[in-house]
């Protein structure tokens, strides 16, 4: 085979014809595309890292948003608690002070009934001496012991002071309507006549005398002047004695 240089030249020209062509046409494209490509993906690759980082960061804020929320929920809870506490403690102590109100409130309506139910007691037993005492003075009332409570009243009468006569006599009046003497026996001339004198010294005034007859006295007189009335008979006593009593 016999080589033919100029057919060599031209391939070897038009080898490097299409080698310049290629290189123009399609390498420089390809080698743009190629650059735009691995900068797309640099950028890509830059994009995630900035974003992984953005991740770290954000995850960083997190996990210190979360240290301090915990902390912020430990402390709110700490406060929560103690304001809990105190709250328990103040009711504990309005419940304690409302019971020991109502104990005391219990105990003064017990005493109130225990003091009502001995009155009571009293009272009845009162009644029952005093009626005890009625039947047994009414069975030893007589007019002996009519005239020594006459003799009695004399007596108080005639040492009573000045200022008790003063208001005797200021009480009953000047000129009273009458004297009024009430007694359960039927009064002697003597015991009417002193009874009178007494009066008619010690008031010093003068007026009809009237007498009557209650056996309800038992024994003694009751003598009414104007607005006094003496008394000096068993039935006034034992009813002052209980009304006494009752008022103590």
């Amino acid at each position: 085979m016999e080589l033919n240089w100029s057919t060599f030249i031209l391939e070897i020209i038009n080898f490097l014809i299409l080698i310049w062509i290629l290189k123009h046409f399609f390498y420089k494209p390809i080698l743009n595309v190629i650059a735009r490509r691995r900068a797309g993906i640099e950028k890509t690759l830059e994009d995630a890292q900035s974003l992984h980082n953005e991740a770290k960061a954000l995850q960083k804020q997190y996990e210190s948003r979360l240290t301090d929320w915990d902390q912020e929920h430990q402390a709110a809870r700490k406060t929560l608690d103690g304001e809990i506490q105190v709250e328990r403690e103040r009711q504990m102590s309005a419940l304690q002070a409302t019971l020991e109100e109502e104990r005391k409130k219990a105990l003064f309506v017990a005493q109130r009934e225990l003091e009502s139910s001995r009155l009571q007691t009293e009272k009845t037993a009162l009644k029952q001496s005093a009626q005890f005492a009625t039947k047994l003075l009414s069975a030893v009332s007589c007019p002996e012991l009519e005239r020594r409570l006459v003799d009695l009243f004399l007596n108080e009468l005639s040492s009573l002071s000045a200022e008790h006569f003063s208001k005797l006599q200021d009480t009953a009046g000047k000129s009273p309507d009458h004297i009024l003497i009430t007694s359960a026996h039927p009064l002697d001339s003597n015991s009417r006549q002193s009874l009178e004198h007494a009066l008619s010294q010690t008031l010093a005034v003068s007026g009809p005398v009237l007498y009557e007859q209650d056996k309800a006295l038992l024994a003694g007189i009751r003598i009414s002047v104007g607005a006094w009335i003496l008394r000096a008979n068993l039935l006034d006593e034992l009813k002052g004695f209980t009304d006494f009593a009752h008022e103590s």
